[in-house]
């Protein structure tokens, strides 16, 4: 993840606050503060009084960008823009959000303009590499970088988003190099710990630890650091084999993060529900044929932690097989319509094919070859495994199954960089992984054959037959590169970057083990779930 910040007016505005309305200027300050409940109703008189007020139209329009309503943003900056073309910073801000929006390539002819306008405009450059590793284009990016830290070499988050470049293109040791920069420019840097913690080959020293603990008890460290450092404490007393006090940090660091997210277990169950009323046998029998044709993507779904990774990187190994990433275009497809996923029955067979094309011409700037097949891995297209049948038939299907306690628990010590809001919570995260069960089970069901699932455990204990299975449902012939698939060479964008590059091990498979007495609230929510697996509850 690269942290790109932003303040009310664009760079080195606290010494012309002066030219600025009062009223106007109480907001930005209130802005800095991040206190938005005082800021907004300030802007929204401003904007009544003076509507063509263009600072003040920026200043409302990050406003709706920090409590995610991009979309609102995106309309305001450009009404900004609109009204005053050279305004630099409305522009930069613009790139932001559609980076946010996760459309960088918009957000790079942005900041194309950007640094026609204005070169050395702060920020410009760093948010320009983050959307250009978004892409794939990791050595402009990392050059970027460079460039940065050549002439500003004391920014620790410039450091650290450089680090997560490096992690990405297999750089290691150079990554851990840059964190450590970070961390020394900014001890108290809770997320460049965290991100050598994340690396899960670090071991941390004595004076590491010492240091952590020094931040996490000053008492004027920003929530984001002091949760991000009680995931990385948690990580490393569990590598000493402290169980009761790394669980202490992880609990905590889960606790703090889940106050700040919006997520209803229930709601997620809700949607379950109906999907599966409307993904009856005879609806999904009666979309036969419709869709694009097209065979190209293979999905990598299933929980996050559960060996997604692991299958990418055995894929990607092989010559007809491209590996991407965690594409975001299934969710932005999917909810575009109103009332999803009720509306499914609503799509013509004209809809579904076009939704199809549209997901191979927004996906095709990941494709940097010319093998045939390609993979989408993001996780949580579980949650749109219906949809992917309706509008790409063809496509493969890979559900990536792992124990529900070592499952689950690997995701309640992870802190993500971004979604996953139901991971937070034990209670939360065996609700969401049931359900995920309850939903592919349904599929299986009225599609027999459609999803090819493989269980973790197994992979680890007989890694080559499971590989050519894997291999004979995507249609391809069996190459012995995929099982030496830590030798493969390439870009890797999720948090087992680096466990993928390693031979297959099963010591993570029993993690979980040394924390079973915290568990409780876990297999409570998992319920019957948990006693049947790698199989589905009959009653589901």
């Amino acid at each position: 993840m690269t942290t790109v910040t932003t303040n009310a007016f664009g760079h080195s505005w606290l010494s012309r606050l002066g030219q600025y309305h009062p009223r106007l200027v109480e907001a930005a300050l209130a802005m800095n503060e991040n206190d938005v409940p005082r800021a907004e109703p300030l802007l929204r008189a401003q904007l009544k009084e003076f509507p063509f007020d263009v600072a003040a139209i920026r200043l409302f329009a990050e406003l709706a960008g920090r409590i995610g309503r991009y979309k609102d943003a995106e309309n305001l900056l450009r009404r900004a823009l609109d009204l005053s073309p050279s305004f630099t910073a409305a522009r930069a801000n613009l790139a932001l959000v559609l980076y946010r929006q996760n459309r960088p390539e918009e957000a790079i002819a942005e900041l194309n303009k950007v640094a026609e306008e204005e070169p050395d405009y702060q920020g410009r450059a760093n948010l320009q590499a983050a959307a250009l590793g978004r892409i794939g284009e990791f050595e402009e990016a990392l050059g970027l970088y460079e460039q940065v830290l050549a002439t500003a070499a004391r920014q620790p988050r410039i450091w650290m988003s450089y680090g997560h470049m490096l992690k990405t293109v297999g750089r290691s040791a150079d990554g851990i190099a840059a964190y450590r920069k970070a961390i020394e420019l900014m001890p108290e840097l809770g997320e460049a710990w965290w991100s050598l913690a994340n690396l899960k080959t670090v071991r941390f020293s004595d004076e590491d630890i010492a240091a952590m603990e020094a931040a996490l008890a000053s008492g004027d460290i920003a929530e984001e650091d002091r949760f991000h450092l009680d995931f990385a404490l948690g990580k490393a007393l569990e590598d000493r084999g402290q169980a009761a006090a790394s669980f202490a940090h992880y609990d905590a660091g889960n606790a703090l993060r889940r106050q700040s997210l919006e997520y209803s277990a229930s709601e997620t169950s809700r949607y379950v529900d109906k999907l599966i009323e409307v993904a009856s046998g005879a609806f999904m029998a009666s979309r036969q044929g419709q869709g694009c044709d097209a065979p190209d993507p293979i999905f990598v779904l299933g929980m996050p932690r559960a060996g997604s990774t692991l299958i990418e990187q055995i894929l990607a190994s092989h010559s007809q097989i491209e590996g991407t990433t965690e594409l975001p275009d299934i969710p932005v497809l999917a909810r575009r319509g109103p009332h999803y996923p009720a509306n499914l029955p609503d799509l013509s067979a004209e809809d579904l094919r076009a939704l199809g094309e549209e997901y191979l011409q927004r996906t095709r700037i990941q494709r940097k070859s010319a093998r045939p097949l390609f993979i989408d891995k993001l996780p949580n297209n579980w949650a749109h495994a219906v949809f992917i049948r309706l509008i790409l038939p063809n496509a493969k299907i890979i559900d990536a199954r792992r124990h529900p306690l070592g499952c689950c628990f690997s995701n309640f010590k992870q802190h993500f960089a971004r979604g996953q809001a139901f991971s937070y919570s034990l209670d939360d995260i065996g609700r969401y992984y049931a359900d995920y069960v309850r939903l592919m089970a349904h599929l299986d069901r009225v599609q027999p054959g459609a999803v090819h699932r493989v269980i973790y455990e197994n992979m680890i204990d007989d890694t080559e037959a499971e590989v050519r299975r894997l291999l004979a449902h995507c249609g391809v012939e069996f190459e012995p590169a995929c099982l030496s698939f830590h030798q493969t060479e390439r870009a890797v964008r999720t948090a087992s970057s680096e466990q993928v590059r390693r031979p297959i091990y099963r010591d993570g498979t029993e993690a979980w083990k040394a924390f079973d007495p915290y568990l409780d609230p876990l297999r409570g929510a998992l319920g019957p779930t948990l006693d049947c697996y790698p199989d589905p509850p009959a009653s589901l």
